[in-house]
């Protein structure tokens, strides 16, 4: 895929070189993988089972996105302060 930012922008691929930094920290650096099938298994589920939902996110408060989105669903007027 090809960058999407202006040329020279230097925070063009910054999300998902933090997102890949962390998956490689938390799940690839820990593990051993027989085969390419089981590591892509493996960061599939660590992506949609905790990355996701679970894993807490300093753009949201330190909150997961599950806690967030309840917190939404209870009172939206305290999550646009």
């Amino acid at each position: 895929m090809a960058s999407r930012g202006s040329r020279g922008d230097a925070y063009d691929n910054a999300a998902a070189e933090s997102v890949m930094a962390t998956i490689k920290t938390e799940l690839a650096h820990r593990s051993r993988f027989k085969t390419r099938d089981e590591a892509q298994l493996a960061v599939f589920r660590y992506i949609e089972g905790f990355y996701k939902p679970l894993r807490r996110h300093s753009s949201l408060g330190y909150l997961s996105p599950a806690e967030y989105e309840r917190m939404l669903e209870e009172s939206p007027l305290e999550a646009a302060v």
